[in-house]
């Protein structure tokens, strides 16, 4: 603990937090992202950079608290029926994939020249996928809850539940005398000991911290609650680790129970702030950890090691999550975020090392591995995204517009064009439906549309989709310029369909009424004047006071919309009202001769 004459300690963390301060925004700036940011900012004021801060793995021991408050974020967003309908993905998936991904790069290794128990021991630990980063990634994507990014995380879980059997398979490895030398529990007692921790943890779950919580609650104490958060995360992660098991496992199956609790939003709220720091700690740590003496030595043996390690182990995720019935963007997707080494992979290490499976060079050289694989996977996933835009503009599995019959036609099936639709279905209309972005019409898919590629914009898609043979037309574009073109060549080849148009804003529509749309529709008119109407209610109105008090200002747009179509003027009447104008209700017994201004309340 640091002294008021030892400032050292203090100094180390103004430090990090000036590091992460400066390098983050930057590299999110410039487009690298802030997982890479960390990284380099540890690198830098760390041991082997400007040895601003040397005690690189008591932070990272520390900061690995940030993967644990992460996962039990994730806990609290995923019930426990969710969770046991994801058991296929997670006991199949995982394992499928963990397997071949296990043995290739055990190939990899013995290819090397390595050992096959050197190359096993190195090959599993990559095998470990880094949860801080891919969760991270997943994260700032917003894809965690997505399909696509749910069996990701059941893969990650599986991982986490594989460190057990992995230190077990490295004591069966190691030298009879090594095994001897150790205190090591038998696997047995190991085994027990993870299941009784884990049963331990079940049994307060279901029956301890909801009323814990409730009496918390009551002495209505924010810091009490605050503790009480971080007490169930920390207790569970070191209940886990007790048990021999994932610490970040232990934060889980935390959240899950606590996922149907009522103050699951509190204690997400409670963790966010100390989840972030960590995890940044933790990026940052990772970072410190790169001896870039051993990357200068072994410079050529690292870098084909990277690089083979890696592409073999993304081979292997592609291949098992096409087997598995992902789509190709999906499964290079997967590939290109797993593709690096984890966390987990430096207490696999370590074990082998203190076990002589492994040799302390090897060890030396696999750490700086897998921390070049982290460092490297933002770097990646940017290539990748930048690749997927191109990939997106191919038309595999999509089927271009022809000879389309429908009585409706909408150009545009994004969030407009999909709620419009359910009109028109309703009604028991024959939808004709078009779209210039293959993602989309593939997405549009997976709900039982048939949506074909198309550019509206042009006079040749129209024909093909059956412009000509349409009673109506919704063009439901997210762009201006398209829509006004659209508009523009649908009245000049098909002036007997009746054209409903989205506008983006007040400007807009006026553009389109002046090249001759039958209706325009603003995108944020009537669900603004919905939210209106809200306030007014909430306000004391009742629902014929609230209805009256829209009519009147739909009245007052509807108005000023036909002057400014028209090209006149507001005077006469006030169209608009400012922050000190009011509508009064509306009266249920005006006075008899009263004048008109009177009873509405107009200015």
């Amino acid at each position: 603990m640091a002294t008021e004459g030892d400032p050292g300690q203090l100094i180390g963390m103004v430090t990090l937090l000036g590091a992460a301060v400066v390098a983050v925004p930057l590299f999110k700036r410039i487009g690298l992202g802030s997982v890479l940011g960390y990284l380099a900012a540890g690198l830098a004021i760390g041991p082997y950079g400007l040895t601003l801060v040397t005690d690189a793995s008591t932070i990272l021991h520390v900061a690995e608290l940030g993967v644990v408050m992460f996962l039990f974020i994730i806990g609290l967003e995923m019930k426990p029926s969710h969770l046991w309908n994801l058991r296929g993905q997670i006991f199949g998936l995982g394992s499928l994939q963990v397997v071949v991904c296990a043995l290739l790069l055990t190939v990899v290794g013995m290819a090397f020249g390595f050992s096959w128990q050197v190359s096993f021991v190195s090959g599993a630990g990559f095998v470990l996928t880094s949860t801080a980063i891919v969760m991270q990634v997943l994260a700032e994507r917003s894809d965690i809850q997505t399909p696509h990014g749910q069996r990701i995380v059941s893969i990650l879980l599986f991982e986490d539940l594989l460190i057990v059997p992995l230190l077990a398979v490295v004591a069966f490895l190691a030298p009879p005398d090594a095994v001897s030398a150790t205190t090591a529990a038998p696997l047995w007692q190991r085994a027990g000991t993870a299941l009784l921790s884990l049963g331990a943890l079940v049994v307060a779950g279901l029956w301890l911290l909801n009323p814990m919580f409730r009496i918390l609650a009551k002495s209505k104490a924010r810091e009490v609650m605050t503790a009480a958060a971080l007490l169930v995360v920390l207790g569970a992660a070191l209940l886990m680790e007790l048990g021999g098991l994932s610490m970040a496992m232990g934060a889980f199956v935390a959240g899950v129970l606590l996922s149907e609790s009522s103050f699951r939003h509190q204690l997400e709220a409670d963790i966010e702030p100390f989840r972030g720091l960590l995890l940044g700690l933790f990026f940052l740590g990772v970072g410190m950890t790169l001896d870039l003496d051993v990357v200068a030595h072994n410079w050529l043996l690292i870098g084909l090691g990277v690089v083979a390690l890696m592409l073999a182990k993304a081979l292997c995720i592609y291949l098992v999550a096409r087997l598995a019935g992902s789509s190709h963007g999906d499964a290079i997707d997967r590939a290109t975020l797993m593709a690096q080494g984890g966390e987990f992979a430096f207490v696999l290490f370590a074990e082998a090392l203190r076990l002589t499976v492994i040799s302390p060079e090897v060890n030396a050289n696999m750490t700086a591995i897998i921390v070049l694989s982290m460092a490297i996977t933002p770097l990646v996933v940017m290539t990748r995204k930048r690749f997927a835009r191109a990939e997106a503009a191919s038309l595999d599995g999509v089927e271009t517009a022809h000879d389309l019959r429908g009585n409706a036609l909408i150009i545009g099936f994004g969030r407009m064009g999909q709620i419009a639709s359910q009109g028109p279905l309703a009604r028991g209309a024959e939808l004709s439906i078009i779209d210039n972005d293959p993602d989309v019409i593939r997405n549009a898919a997976r709900y039982g549309f048939k949506v074909y590629f198309g550019d509206g914009a042009r006079t040749d898609v129209l024909q093909a989709a059956g412009a000509r043979h349409a009673r109506v037309i919704l063009v439901c574009v997210n762009d201006q310029a398209a829509a006004t073109r659209i508009v523009e060549n649908i009245k000049r080849e098909c002036p007997q369909s009746q054209l409903i148009v989205r506008a983006f804003d007040r400007e807009h529509a006026l553009e389109l009424v002046r090249r001759d749309a039958d209706h325009v529709v603003r995108e944020t008119f009537e669900s603004a004047l919905a939210m209106g109407r809200q306030a007014v209610r909430v306000l004391g109105a009742t629902d014929q006071e609230a209805d009256a008090l829209i009519s009147e200002v739909r009245s007052r747009d509807t108005e000023r919309f036909a002057l400014e179509t028209a090209g006149g003027t507001f005077a006469g009447r006030a169209l608009l009202l400012g922050n000190i104008e009011r509508i009064d209700p509306p009266r249920h017994d005006p006075e008899p001769g009263a004048p008109a201004s009177a009873q509405t309340g107009a200015s």
